[in-house]
């Protein structure tokens, strides 16, 4: 094919060929980003949409899935798979080639306000489940954008900020999520992210676009920026930024019937860099400052991954909200679910009447505020959910709804009739138990102010508390919340933002249809001051510089670095059921070390075990982490039924980066451990490595 894109790069002109590295305006008004193609080469068109949590194609409607954390908390791979398979199929149901999806920046501020379109705080776990949906989009012919490229960790001063990270945490902990997208997953596209990394614009930033992603990595798709991300022209070109987005101003984006000044105050204003690789890049190589042979480069990646996907041959099957859709958005809201605590209370039996009790409780939490937005066909919220059950449902408000930041698809809201704390109190003391839903409001554009619930939700739970037989606390968070309440309440669930389907699937898990899958991607901890980004020169940042000094010691590695006692720690989750874990086994080979870890189902009824291997580099040289997450595997066991569960870990687990002599292995003995959790260690097991 390579012979091929040659011959059509030289039957370009220069505008023909500028015209495939900068946005335009979608005739069709559907697209997020568009591209417009060259027709007498037969170049088609290239659309570009939204989709993190489902496709977000301009005023249209698709399947709302769950938060990407919530994808994330199940760990397993396989379902984030089959995600990114439905996601695609919608894609290409909406005329569209490219999903912007997914999302693998880490989790350092636990209040981020895109926490909830990443994956998780650990970046052995986000790599294993963003290769896992980059792979299900491809499988169907559309190509996938992995974002935001690179240390992308706040909303705050997003597009100035400058995180200043070593060389070995970016390494260890930022970078891996995007090498494993390249190297495994063969990503076709990759965004770069708004912020600067050491002082330079990542859309300038030639040693992370250039000589770490595409010649260390050999990533051979193309670079894209995010929207309005663009910051220079020539030094960007040079640094190796393929295409920008969206390439016109911003009146010209937004739909017609919209007003720029009636945008969320949430939203900061964009930078004013609209088409910089439009006439001035034509410019640029018409003087002779750029070469042209930089912009055929970036032509023939952006038709390499058109070829890829097969843009040039029959447009790809779609599907469009199918009943397996809807029913797979109901399995990943249930398998990403952590129950946090459980006082044997769920899942609910002999209840005949429930008071469901919350400012939001009968709307569905279809996601965050920004671009990861999705209109459903179908929503149900908790109090449909659960007033379909054989049960008896008195809904009380208690407070004032929380509100909601999602912007762009959510329309005119009706009024809803508030009640007082007292109404929900004897709702509570009237009811066989008391379910309060609660929720926080995250977007993209600002980050949530604290871990405090909004408004007096923290309030609500304590008064119904006080009076309920049985109290359960239903978490519709973005990432960890203080929890002041917690050991008045009998149980804790947390279902992130669980899309569409949260009112079905929360009746399958408080009544045991379904066991609650997830175990906690992120450590939840008691308040900001647990994390090392409670200052203020680590977060929000002095003088547009937010300092990364706690350098690897990010989540659960600055909790056990610091001994600090989380609330729950990372790999965290409770289940209906008990497993009695056997003595593990580790095997060594050339490549690593198999460890095979019994388990057994000694409860009731069928549920879901996790093992978890952490490894600790013991013989390195330089300060480690006391545990670092290296395999996992989850499985289902029914009543009775003993499985072993064989977990790789790879030689090259032991590495560390040296910033003289790049990744080095930790030669000698280290550790391996065998837990439910980071601090739930089961076994330990020396290694010679």
């Amino acid at each position: 094919m390579g012979g091929d894109l040659d011959t059509i790069i030289k039957n370009l002109t220069l505008d023909e060929k500028i015209r495939l590295v900068h946005g335009a305006v979608d005739p069709h008004e559907k697209a997020t980003g568009y591209l417009s193609g060259v027709e007498h080469v037969d170049i088609p068109p290239l659309s570009l949409v939204d989709g993190p949590l489902g496709v977000r194609a301009s005023g249209e409607r698709a399947t709302a899935f769950p938060a990407s954390i919530a994808l994330a908390a199940s760990w397993q791979p396989s379902l984030a798979q089959r995600f990114g398979r439905a996601l695609a199929r919608e894609t290409a149901a909406h005329g569209q080639d490219v999903i912007l999806a997914p999302g693998v920046n880490i989790v350092r501020v636990p209040h981020g306000g895109r926490n909830f379109e990443y994956y998780s705080e650990d970046p052995y776990l986000t790599a294993r489940t963003g290769v896992a949906v980059i792979d299900g989009i491809e499988s169907e012919d559309v190509a996938a954008t992995v974002k935001h490229y690179a240390a992308n960790n706040q909303e705050t001063n997003r597009y100035e900020v400058s995180a200043a990270v070593s060389e070995r945490a970016l390494r260890e902990i930022y970078l891996p999520a995007f090498r494993a997208a390249v190297e495994e997953a063969d990503v076709t596209s990759v965004m770069t992210a708004y912020n600067r990394v050491n002082g330079t614009h990542m859309s300038d930033h030639e040693y992370l676009l250039s000589n770490i992603l595409k010649d260390e990595w050999g990533f051979d798709g193309f670079v894209v920026s995010d929207w309005w991300g663009t910051r220079s022209t020539i030094t960007a070109a040079r640094a190796g930024l393929d295409v920008e987005m969206p390439g016109i101003t911003l009146e010209e984006f937004v739909p017609a019937d919209a007003d720029v000044d009636d945008l969320p105050e949430a939203m900061p204003p964009v930078p004013n860099v609209p088409a910089l690789f439009g006439e001035p890049l034509r410019k640029a190589v018409e003087s002779g400052e750029l070469d042209e042979a930089v912009i055929d480069e970036k032509v023939r990646r952006v038709l390499r991954g058109m070829a890829s996907i097969g843009c040039f041959d029959e447009w790809p099957e779609g599907e469009l909200d199918t009943p397996v859709h809807r029913e797979l958005a109901r399995e990943i809201a249930t398998e990403g679910a952590v129950l946090l605590q459980n006082d044997d209370t769920l899942p609910l039996e002999d209840v005949n009447s429930l008071a469901v009790i919350g400012p939001n409780a009968d709307t569905a939490k279809l996601g965050g505020g920004g671009s990861s937005e999705v209109l459903p066909f179908i929503q149900t919220s908790p109090v449909d959910g659960l007033d379909a059950r054989d049960v008896s449902i008195t809904f009380e408000r208690g407070i004032p709804s929380v509100t909601e930041s999602r912007v762009f698809t959510a329309g005119t809201e009706e009024e809803r009739p508030d009640s007082s704390i007292n109404d929900a109190v004897d709702a509570a003391a009237a009811a066989d138990c008391a379910v309060v839903v609660v929720q926080d409001d995250a977007t993209e554009f600002q980050d949530r102010p604290d871990l405090a619930l909004p408004g007096h939700q923290d309030d609500l739970i304590e008064a119904v508390a006080r009076v309920a037989d049985r109290a359960v606390v239903v978490l519709r968070t973005s990432g960890p919340v203080r929890m002041p309440w917690l050991d008045a309440v009998d149980a804790v669930l947390e279902t992130w933002y669980p899309g569409q389907a949260d009112g079905e699937a929360l009746a399958d898990l408080l009544f045991g249809d379904a066991e609650p899958g997830g175990r906690l991607p992120t450590t939840f901890g008691r308040s900001v001051a647990d994390y090392p980004t409670s200052d203020d020169a680590a977060f929000p940042g002095v003088d547009d510089v937010a300092r990364y000094d706690e350098g690897i010691f990010v989540g659960y590695r600055h909790f056990d670095a610091h001994d600090i006692s989380p609330a729950f720690p990372f790999g965290h989750g409770l289940s209906y059921t008990s497993f009695v874990y056997g003595q593990p086994s580790v095997t060594e080979d050339r490549d690593g070390f198999a460890v095979a870890v019994p388990v057994e189902n000694t409860g009731g009824r069928h549920g879901k075990a996790v093992v978890q291997v952490y490894a600790q580099k013991a013989a390195a040289p330089v300060p480690t982490p006391k545990r670092e997450l290296v395999g996992f595997e989850a499985t289902t066991l029914e009543v009775g039924e003993q499985r072993t569960l064989t977990v790789s870990v790879e030689r090259s687990d032991f590495e560390y980066y040296d910033e003289q002599a790049g990744w080095t292995l930790a030669t000698g003995e280290n550790v391996l451990f065998v837990g439910r959790s980071s601090r739930d260690i089961l076994a330990e097991i020396d290694v010679l490595v």
